[in-house]
């Protein structure tokens, strides 16, 4: 079975097991799992895919956090890829580049309930 939910602005196919990035959220300190209510395709294997319009009503994808090991202490969060951007006037003698780093949190997809 899998699912395609929203998150973030994007669409995002997951299967039971997968591990995706998505981006960073405020949780409670004690927080295990994330539920994605947002959910706009259901489809299994020998089952005919539901559609939402735009999203399916009770269904939702639940995942756990994924912990990471940064410097010996345990944070649920990483940072993504530098992305550079640079801005150039022509003729104008200006130039400017500016650095981002997208931060993220890993997610282990657990179940598919629909």
């Amino acid at each position: 079975m899998y699912a395609i939910i929203e998150d973030s602005g994007g669409q995002l196919m997951v299967r039971q097991g997968d591990v995706i990035d998505v981006d960073l959220r405020d949780l409670a300190a004690n927080a295990a799992t994330v539920t994605f209510d947002r959910v706009l395709m259901l489809a299994g294997e020998g089952s005919a895919a539901r559609f939402g319009m735009p999203y399916l009503s009770g269904a939702s994808v639940v995942g756990e956090i994924v912990m990471n090991d940064v410097d010996g202490v345990k944070t649920h969060e990483f940072k993504g890829e530098k992305l550079v951007i640079n801005k150039y006037r022509r003729r104008k003698n200006s130039k400017r580049k500016q650095g981002h780093r997208q931060r993220f949190m890993k997610v282990r997809v657990t179940a598919i309930n629909g």
